[in-house]
């Protein structure tokens, strides 16, 4: 799991009135708005004494602690300690790590890390959300025991739709089945650092179903898929130029083992908002069928060396992707998972935020980093 990149904490429309608990990886956050409207994110330990923030309330724009009253504002600053009276002077260090927060794309993102605004990596656009009477949007979340990394390189891997997706391929049937040739592009969503994409063309079933919008006489198809940082995904799964699906993934790792998936389905088809409900259907039983597998992959973290696994040319995106984890965790980005679970219930950390940058003597330690 990796700092200095932005995660999804939530729908926008589930943070209204109360403050939300967010669990982004292996800590805790309190997400909450104020009175404007604006959403802010704060790591959930009360120096004082530990309490949770997000069991608290909101007073004066401000999280204030259960446990003894303490207020926090969305910058962290500690504006009330109710045992040292009405106007006393809040000391300095009474403050708790404050992440970058924004609404995007329908979904509230936070970025956990202390990269001054200009090095921060881009959060996917969603430009069909602009355009609604071609795309329809559908927004599911959904939770599995199996580990980020796993789920991104599914998503990246050409060759298991013939095999795990019945409705993709023909069920491991075709003898003449072979992952054609992956043609690389630069990352469509920021800078090419922070990912790659690539296309390929597939076979796949055509559709018997007739209709204004789909009609399919060939079984020739184009998809796309790439990635934005450790987290972000995108897939396109074009059937001609007036049916198509695009899929934009975000991730958030909860643990080493459990994540939580925003999906963002955008449909150029079946655009009549009773189709929802089915379109949202037929995600999840895709998104079941690759779960089954995944949850029971070994070992459930990727191996830490290529050669540990056999991989073969249709794996490239793969091995592109882990290139990149292994950049960041160079730059000292990678959580030191290890040391944290050996502290777990010892000792509370905190990811470090921008404002680390400019102040000094915090009460929680920042987060080992490998």
């Amino acid at each position: 799991m990796y700092i200095n990149f932005w995660y999804p904490a939530a729908l926008s429309e589930e943070l209204k009135d109360e403050p939300i608990r967010a669990r982004i990886l292996g800590q805790n956050f309190v997400v909450f708005r104020d009175s404007k409207g604006q959403a802010h994110t704060l790591s959930d330990t009360c120096p004082h004494r530990g309490g949770a923030l997000s069991a608290g309330v909101i007073r004066d724009d401000c999280i204030q602690c259960p446990y003894h009253g303490w207020r926090y504002d969305g910058e962290g600053y500690c504006r009330r300690i109710p045992s040292l009276g009405k106007d006393a002077k809040i000391p300095k260090r009474a403050r708790v790590d404050a992440y970058p927060t924004q609404e995007q794309n329908g979904i509230v993102f936070t970025f956990l890390g202390d990269l001054e605004e200009k090095k921060r990596p881009p959060i996917m656009p969603i430009k069909e959300l602009e355009d609604p009477e071609s795309w329809r949007a559908n927004w599911i979340t959904y939770e599995a025991d199996i580990n980020f990394e796993r789920s991104i390189e599914n998503g990246l891997d050409a060759a298991h739709n013939e095999f795990v997706h019945p409705t993709h391929g023909h069920e491991g049937a075709d003898e003449d089945y072979q992952v054609n040739y992956l043609d690389f592009v630069d990352n469509m969503f920021g800078e090419k650092k922070w990912g790659f994409g690539f296309w390929h063309a597939f076979k796949s079933p055509a559709s018997t179903k007739e209709g204004p919008q789909i009609k399919e006489a060939s079984d020739e198809r184009m998809a796309g898929s790439g990635i934005v940082g450790p987290n972000q995904m995108w897939t396109y799964i074009v059937f001609n130029e007036n049916s198509e699906f695009r899929q934009y993934m975000f991730e958030c790792p909860v643990e080493q083992d459990h994540v939580k998936i925003f999906l963002v389905n955008m449909r150029k088809m079946m655009l009549d908002e009773n189709m929802d409900q089915a379109i949202a259907d037929r995600c999840m039983a895709i998104a079941k069928q690759d779960i089954a597998i995944l949850e029971k992959l070994n070992p459930v973290l990727t191996p830490a060396s290529n050669t540990k696994e056999f991989l073969v040319p249709a794996d490239e995106p793969c091995i592109r992707y882990r290139k990149l984890l292994d950049g960041w965790k160079k730059k000292g980005w990678k959580i030191n998972s290890k040391k944290v679970d050996a502290n777990n219930g010892k000792k509370a950390y905190a990811i470090p935020s921008p404002g680390r940058n400019k102040q000094k003597g915090w009460v929680l330690d920042k987060i080992p980093l490998s």
